[in-house]
């Protein structure tokens, strides 16, 4: 390899000293080939050193290891093209060469080939070209961490018209969405070879819980039949009958389903006939790209073969009106049965509340949560429980009605310190209804055993049952019994404070004096 600067001459014929420095080096083919470099002269030698590798590496049939890659996917295009233009790069650095517009479509072609559905297509690749276009990206090596996350932080800014009006930024939902697209294209430029890393791999999403533009509440048992009776009996809307509709809404909630996965059943969809009856979504409709089946309760599954009747199996069980269609329809059936379209928190009721409505009444069921995350399809529990079930008013104040009353005193607390003297002394005053006597009667047979008298009639079997320790419900002590055996350890009174009779309250120092 050879560095050196050239010499031109100018317009007016004066000799001059190229500014960068040019590489002379041996190709695969071991023809002298000549490359502009840099104006730095260590960038250029390294760039030599670099492309005298890269023509070895050809020469013997290797493709550039990981270092060359990274090297050059960092160079400018202009480079790449002119070491593309000599044939030292293999295929794939070729391709990363190309401009990201190029490899949007052969993104788009990879998805549509896994078999997801137009929509979800049109909505990943919208996504990703609007953050290409919106941070200038051109080739991969434009792709920078920082840009996408200033764009996105531009974009959740909020804004003015020219009248002054605030215009609301995209949500943190949304900007997730957003980045969660792009970061997919990133990946997928990975695995195909044309990148040796990921740029946008460490950028995290959001958190949506300080940034909620549109939380959905669960319908109540009662709102859910008024608006499946009301819609039967309804107009047609969009193409659908009101009966129609009306078993649209009951399989939703019944299923949790999503508008797609319902607009996809086909009469095929339905095993009705089975011991347990199922409803299963094909891959290609389900958000998690799989096949999933979701049992059906045996009412709705008779209720289907009546409302099925003899569709082919192809046919669909629902001709649903295209998406923002199919919100319309929905919003006016809930007008129709009196639905607030929002509650007192702004929380709103349209077709995917269905979803959140199933699960809060599995919850309130008392179906396990890992159940109910398996009913629901979702990747965590987490989802399940934080965001799709909710608790009404009145399950909270019955819920809050169970705790104990944490203002009455402890009895026990009462009794070892002496305080809440109507609280303790009233029950212990109070007489003893199973024995026919009082504590303090009790008492004075405890002492007549101690002092060895031996008890006479009634009292020597009161004496002998032991008694009551106290209106709490606590065991039985056998008083008696254990103070004519003398057994150590033993409390032969249930107070302590009525062991001696200086410590005996004013009405009970009168009653054993009479």
């Amino acid at each position: 390899m050879r560095l050196f600067k050239g010499t031109y001459r100018d317009r007016e014929g004066k000799k001059r000293t190229a500014r960068k420095w040019t590489v002379e080096f041996r190709d695969h083919q071991r023809r002298t080939r000549r490359l502009t470099a840099f104006a730095d002269k260590g960038a250029s030698r390294e760039f030599g050193a670099k492309v005298e590798r890269l023509a070895d590496l050809k020469a013997n049939g290797q493709p550039p290891d990981g270092g060359l890659v990274e090297w050059l996917e960092g160079l400018p295009p202009h480079l790449r093209e002119k070491l593309a233009e000599r044939d030292l790069l293999d295929g794939r650095s070729k391709v990363a060469a190309k401009p990201l517009a190029e490899h949007l479509k052969d993104f788009r072609a990879t998805l549509k080939a896994k078999g997801n559905t137009e929509r979800y297509v049109q909505l990943v690749c919208g996504r990703v070209e609007r953050v290409l276009d919106g941070c200038g990206f051109k080739v991969w090596t434009d792709v920078s961490a920082a840009a996408v996350r200033d764009y996105l932080a531009g974009q959740r800014a909020d804004s003015k018209d020219d009248k002054g009006n605030v215009i609301r930024g995209i949500s943190a939902q949304t900007s997730n969405f957003y980045l969660q697209a792009v970061k997919q294209f990133a990946k997928w430029m990975v695995r195909e070879g044309y990148a040796s890393a990921s740029p946008l791999e460490h950028l995290q999403g959001l958190n949506v819980r300080t940034d909620r533009r549109h939380d959905r509440r669960a319908l109540t048992v009662a709102e859910v039949r008024r608006l499946l009776t009301r819609t039967a009996k309804g107009p047609d809307r969009y193409g659908m009958t009101g009966s129609q509709r009306a078993m649209l809404y009951r399989l939703a909630v019944e299923t949790g389903l999503r508008a797609a996965e319902l607009g996809s059943l086909t009469r095929a969809s339905f095993n009705l006939d089975a011991e347990r009856p199922i409803v299963t979504v094909a891959a290609a409709y389900s958000k998690h790209r799989r096949d999933d089946t979701v049992p059906l309760r045996h009412e709705t599954a008779a209720t289907l073969k009546t409302f099925l009747g003899r569709k082919g199996p192809a046919a669909p069980a629902f001709r649903m009106p295209e998406s923002h269609s199919t919100a319309k329809m929905f919003a006016k059936d809930r007008e129709a049965a009196n639905i607030p379209e929002k509650d007192d928190a702004g929380r709103v009721v349209d077709f995917h509340a269905l979803r959140h409505t199933f699960l809060t009444l599995l919850a309130q069921s008392g179906v396990h949560p890992r159940t109910a995350k398996a009913l629901a399809r979702h990747s965590t529990i987490t989802l399940t429980m934080d965001r799709y079930t909710h608790s009404y008013l009145e399950d909270e104040s019955a819920a809050v009605a169970k705790l104990p009353d944490v203002a009455q005193p402890d009895v026990q607390e009462a009794r070892a310190t002496g305080t809440g003297d109507e609280s303790v002394l009233a029950p212990c005053l109070a007489p003893n209804t199973a024995n026919g006597g009082s504590v303090a009667a009790e008492h004075g047979r405890a002492s007549g055993a101690e002092t060895g008298a031996r008890p006479t009639g009634s009292d020597s079997r009161k004496s002998s049952e032991g008694a009551d320790l106290a209106a709490d419900g606590s065991k039985r002590v056998k008083a008696g019994r254990a103070a004519k055996h003398g057994a150590p350890g033993v409390t032969r009174t249930p107070d302590l404070r009525f062991r001696k009779p200086p410590l005996y309250p004013a009405e009970l120092r009168a009653q054993v004096s009479n």
